[in-house]
Order: C-alpha cells, then structure tokens, then sequence
C-alpha cells in the first residue's frame, strides 16, 4: 500500500474533519469535496484513523471480510456504539432501520503486533465467545449507493454500530444459516459471503499485525452478513432465528 506525502495528509484531515461534522450533527451529504475525496484504499483508511482520533473514540471492534482485487474491507466500530441492552438505541432515516444479521467473535486476550505471523489456531484460541448479533447501518452520504467503494471504506463502510445478541456455540458449519425473521411465512437462506465465518478474522488479525497493529482483548469483530441488509422496524420485538444456533430478540427505539 502507497505512503501519503504531506499533501495527501492535509487532504485526509480535511476529509475526516467533514465526516465527523456528519457524525456529530447527525446530518448526511454527497460525496466529499474532489480536493480531499479519497482516491484509493490507503488515502480511505487513513482517513478512517483520522475520524478515530478527531473523535477521541475507543475503537470496540472491527467489521472486515476477505479482501478482493481493489476492495479491503475494514472498518472500526466505536465501543460506545457497540450495544447489548434492548431497547438498542438508534438512528433511522426516513423511520427506517436496517440491518445485517452476522456472527461476532469477542476476544478473550490481545492479538497484538509481532514478527512471527498468526495462524488461524492461534486466533481460535483467542476466541472468548461467539454472539449472535446485527450490525446497524448508516451511512453519512446522503446515498451511499451513490458514490465509490472507495468514499464508503472512508466513511468506515456505513457502520452505525452492533447489537450483540446471545452467546452460541458455533463450532458446527455455519457457513449457511435458515433465517427467520418474526413471523414469516418461510425463512431466508443465510449464506456467509466468505464461506467460513472466521476466515475473514485469520485474515484481520494477520492484517493489522503486518502493519504493526493488533487486536485487544475485548473487542468484537464481525466478519459479513448472512443476508445482505433487512430492513426492521423500531418499537416493537423482533425475532431472528438463526438456524439452530439460536434466537436474537431485540427492540430498537429511535436515539434522536
């Protein structure tokens, strides 16, 4: 990955002080101005460190998947917004809320940077527990569909945070899961974009440790959704079944 000269960094802080503007006002926009619009996945993710530090946030947690030619995906997800309480506050937009159902692994120790490469017995073992969980989205363009990959990895991949459900067992296959959502009629067949759901973990893990980062004991990492977003409606109790491996139950109440 390119090293950002001192132009480029000017540029990012421009960039993530308009992002986190959004943020803290709670308003949406178009894509960033071109003078600072990220161009590439470096320029993207040191945009995302920047957001982080301007906002003095604890980075909880992390959502990636595999990475694939021109795409690496990887966001943080700030401890603050990381909730395991129902009613789960949130923000909704036009009195919609949408959703990803995923595993979360929380760790039980650090994973942190060292020369010798981690192995994926090394990230199992530094597995604590495995949730059922949602992501909950959101985005700060106005339509996120509408501009590259690239601006919504900067803006840490339309995450608004993670509702953490029940502890599972998931040391069956769990690369395909029977969805069922409330009450309808057949459930959906939830498939892991990435097949194995720890895949994408070996591969985060073993990412930041060749950058010279790491994981921390307590963070959550989720790995992609079994069925794309779902849209969920907010006061009222929701049920989301996920195979055999159990039910997440949760409220959602509007956080304005």
């Amino acid at each position: 990955m390119r090293s950002l000269a001192e132009d480029d960094i000017a540029r990012i802080e421009l960039a993530a002080t308009e992002l986190v503007a959004r943020r803290r006002t709670r308003r949406q926009g178009a894509a960033l101005a071109e003078g600072y619009r990220p161009t590439d996945v470096a320029a993207a993710l040191a945009i995302q460190r920047a957001v982080t530090r301007q906002l003095a946030a604890d980075i909880g947690g992390w959502k990636c998947a595999l990475p694939s030619p021109g795409k690496l995906v990887l966001a943080p997800i700030y401890r603050e917004a990381i909730h395991t309480a129902s009613p789960c506050p949130v923000r909704v937009r036009d009195g919609i809320l949408r959703v990803e159902p995923e595993l979360a692994y929380v760790l039980a120790r650090d994973l942190p940077a060292r020369d010798q490469p981690y192995t994926p017995a090394d990230v199992d073992c530094a597995i604590a527990r495995t949730h059922l969980a949602l992501e909950l989205l959101e985005s700060r363009y106005t339509d996120h569909h509408a501009v590259s990959f690239i601006d919504n990895l900067a803006d840490a991949l339309v995450n608004q945070g993670l509702f953490l459900g029940p502890v599972v067992d998931d040391d069956a296959d769990c690369g395909e899961l029977a969805l069922q959502v409330g009450n309808a009629n057949s459930p959906l067949q939830g498939r892991h974009p990435d097949g194995n759901p720890r895949l994408p973990l070996y591969w985060l893990a073993e990412y930041l440790r060749s950058q010279g980062e790491g994981l921390r004991a307590g963070q959550v990492v989720i790995t992609g959704s079994y069925a794309g977003s779902l849209p969920l409606p907010l006061a009222s109790e929701v049920r989301i079944r996920y195979g055999a491996l159990g039910t997440l139950s949760v409220c959602f109440k509007a956080d304005d």
